[in-house]
């Protein structure tokens, strides 16, 4: 299912492949770099600009002899190149100086494209905030119903969480745009810091101020625990559209096609199959996180315990992400709205959710907040346990009567009233100008 709906470019920033050419351009970066510093020949520069190549049958067969990848690399580079030029391939780096300013370079990549994800999902949010902003519903705390409040204001909840992911993830996807070429413990022994800084900036990328043999893994553990609050956030969105699907429930659900089957055994059902799978999927990339941070504590200057671990978290967590921000814009995008359930849910109870209401506007007439509390509690359970209309058991009590008039009491029953800020909050999410165009 996932290979179905993952866009390809995602999949080819992790192939080995893909992997292996942006090593090849750290090297030629590299090189490229040390020549016009006068420490490697101009001559050899060029050979291994025009020369550099490599087939990853050949890389896969040198490796399955030496155990060591980056040297299977270079050495089946080095047979493209020839001498005598071969010879200044890699010169004056270690293996991780190709390997994570590389791995930099793929990260880059993949936010790009979760980014545009987010940026999808969040346009989708604000065209269908915007379509329901006076669609009213019930609010729910603790899955009981609260007070009113509309569908666009929880589409518009959704949207500004979006946002703030968009600005976690561009922070996050900064602070892994750094390259490392410090050597083997970090100390510069084979290049200078200019040299450095000048290679990684060729690549579009900062030099790292300080790093051992590799960058240092707090970067990685904070884009990857990025990764895992959107997923969340997904999560989240998926279980609200789960609660709205129910059947009790059915003011919205996914979209369910003509030929559609959600059971083998129930041709009745319509699952929120979208829904599940994000959520589910949400739980690998939360837990990728735990991983990543498990990665942050090596070593001295280095072991390679975070390595494979990294071969898996890495792909996985950007792929999944993809996929899951694929899924849900569609989600929403196609989300099936019924206003009509959501207005039968809300007038379901007589009246109940406009209790606080009720209570404020007693004590506003003068009653204690006590006396107010305890006598708009007593109708309102009697009506919850009875069935009874609230609104017409507050309406017979005479010690209500005494402190609201007819249209004062009607008035603490108005929707209007409970949802009169709406367009306030839109502004505020949305900005002004948005707001009055719609």
């Amino acid at each position: 299912m996932i290979s179905r709906y993952t866009r390809p470019q995602m999949g080819h920033i992790w192939t080995d492949e893909n992997k292996f050419r942006m090593w090849l351009a750290v090297e030629v970066a590299a090189t490229e770099t040390l020549a016009e510093a006068g420490r490697v020949p101009a001559e050899a520069a060029r050979a291994i600009r025009n020369k550099a190549d490599f087939n990853l049958a050949r890389i896969q067969a040198i490796e399955e002899e030496v155990k060591h990848d980056v040297i299977a690399f270079t050495t089946a580079v080095a047979e493209k190149i020839g001498a005598p030029h071969s010879r200044w391939l890699h010169y004056g780096l270690t293996s991780n100086d190709v390997v994570d300013t590389a791995q930099a370079l793929q990260v880059r990549e993949a936010s790009l494209l979760l980014l545009k994800g987010l940026e999808r999902l969040r346009d989708v949010l604000r065209r269908r905030a915007f379509e329901f902003q006076h669609t009213p519903m019930i609010g729910r705390t603790h899955g009981i119903h609260a007070e009113p409040i509309t569908f666009g204001l929880k589409l518009a909840n959704w949207y500004a969480e979006t946002n703030r992911n968009l600005a976690r993830l561009e922070r996050a996807a900064e602070e892994m745009r750094v390259g490392k070429l410090s050597g083997a413990v970090g100390n510069l022994a084979h290049l200078e810091p200019e040299l450095e800084e000048r290679i990684c900036a060729r690549l579009g990328l900062q030099a790292a101020a300080v790093s051992s043999q590799v960058i240092q893994r707090d970067r990685h553990a904070h884009y990857l625990a990025t990764l895992a609050v959107i997923a969340s956030t997904l999560d989240k969105v998926a279980t609200e559209v789960r609660h709205l699907q129910r059947t009790e429930v059915r003011e919205a659900e996914e979209f369910f096609s003509a030929k559609q089957k959600g059971s083998s055994a129930m041709p009745h059902k319509r699952n929120p199959v979208a829904c599940e799978q994000i959520s589910g999927l949400a739980r690998v990339v939360r837990a990728n996180a735990q991983a990543a941070l498990e990665n942050v504590a090596l070593w001295h200057e280095r072991d390679i315990s975070h390595s494979s671990v990294e071969r898996v978290i890495l792909p996985d967590s950007t792929i999944l992400l993809d996929y899951m921000l694929h899924r849900a814009a569609n989600l929403i995008d196609t989300l099936l709205v019924y206003p009509k359930r959501m207005r039968a849910n809300l007038e379901s109870t007589g009246g109940l959710i406009f209790s606080g209401q009720l209570l404020l506007d007693l004590a506003e007439a003068g009653m204690s907040r006590e006396d107010a509390y305890r006598l708009v509690q007593k109708h309102a359970m009697r009506a919850w346990k009875g069935g009874e209309c609230f609104h017409d058991l507050v309406a017979q009590d005479k010690q209500i009567a005494k402190r609201l008039s007819g249209k004062q009491l009607e008035r603490a029953f108005e929707l209007k009233r409970q949802l009169r800020n709406v367009d306030k909050i839109f502004a505020r999410v949305f900005g002004k100008a948005a707001s009055k165009r719609r």
